[in-house]
């Protein structure tokens, strides 16, 4: 166990102790986000793989593999090929390309063990020390199929790729296109209040970090890889929490994801297992519960 981890995980116990003496009451409730990555950290694979790749007659390595040759032939953003592939591909076997058509290709979605559960467990604990938890996703995914899901309504903002649609409801052409570096973006929109994607002027005001919404200390993000290193390591060096996650059922994947501690880009890889009582739960936790312990040092200190 890191030293980082064994500090978190003390801080329930220490927090009572502190009360004790201490006993502070939080007049204002902080507000801080839990920003996720979707594909590979809140369910396993990709999520064009669960029904959209197989309606369309492709295999995973065939649909990946050529959407990636038009990306390096024609120096491309591999996003907005891989969506332009999409569009290409349902037109040519006559998919619906409505909205409503994306969402059901989210209900088959799989997630990992005890996500569902996940968000109701996280609000009350964060609640319980006068915290405000509030959910994002920030993923290179499909926007409308992850609002197929049945965890779509726990996000205050999913920050995903979407299209343009026509007078009649079809998609015809990308919208946003969210890849590994314009990530970063979100989590800015995020630390000011800005929800809108299109809102570029707002989200570039001047704001004192004290003042922001969502101050960068008070952000945990918790992504799968290489996609999610820039938002990782932008969290971890403003004083927030980076946590990288893996499938539990592949294995040596703990040790694939190691070097990001290594980098210095995340804090603790933990299998994406979201039970109660998990790794990843108690972490979380122990995070929300130093947020508080902060919180009510620094208000002490200011008393004096």
């Amino acid at each position: 166990m890191s030293r980082f981890f064994a500090k978190i995980i003390q801080f329930p116990a220490k927090i009572r102790t502190f009360e004790r003496y201490f006993p502070i009451i939080m007049d204002k409730k902080t507000t801080v986000a839990l920003i996720y990555d979707f594909d590979g950290t809140l369910s396993p694979g990709n999520m064009q793989e669960y029904d959209f790749i197989p309606a369309v007659g492709k295999s995973n390595k065939e649909f990946w593999h050529d959407s990636s040759e038009i990306a390096r032939q024609q120096d491309a953003d591999p996003i907005l090929t891989y969506m332009a592939k999409m569009i290409r591909e349902a037109r040519s076997t006559g998919l619906s390309l409505k909205r409503e058509a994306f969402r059901e290709s989210g209900r088959k979605i799989r997630l990992y063990p005890g996500v569902q559960e996940w968000f109701s467990r996280m609000n009350a604990y964060a609640a319980r020390r006068g915290i405000e938890l509030l959910h994002y996703i920030n993923s290179s995914g499909i926007k409308e199929i992850i609002e197929g899901t049945p965890i779509a309504g726990e996000f205050k903002k999913i920050y995903a790729c979407s299209f343009l649609y026509d007078i009649d409801g079809v998609a015809y052409w990308p919208g946003v296109a969210v890849n590994y570096t314009n990530k970063t973006q979100f989590i800015y929109k995020i630390n000011k209040g800005v929800e809108p994607v299109w809102d570029c002027k707002l989200v570039n005001r001047y704001i004192p970090e004290h003042e922001r919404p969502v101050q960068f200390r008070h952000m945990i993000y918790i992504g799968d890889g290489t996609t999610d290193i820039p938002c990782m390591k932008l969290v971890k060096s403003q004083g927030g929490h980076s946590i990288a996650v893996y499938n539990p059922e592949v294995k040596n994947g703990r040790k694939e994801l190691a070097q990001l501690i290594r980098d210095n880009r995340v804090h603790r890889v933990c299998p994406a297992d979201y039970t109660d009582g998990s790794e990843l739960d108690t972490l979380v936790k122990g995070i929300l519960s130093k947020i508080e312990a902060d919180l009510n040092l620094e208000r002490l200190i200011d008393e004096k």
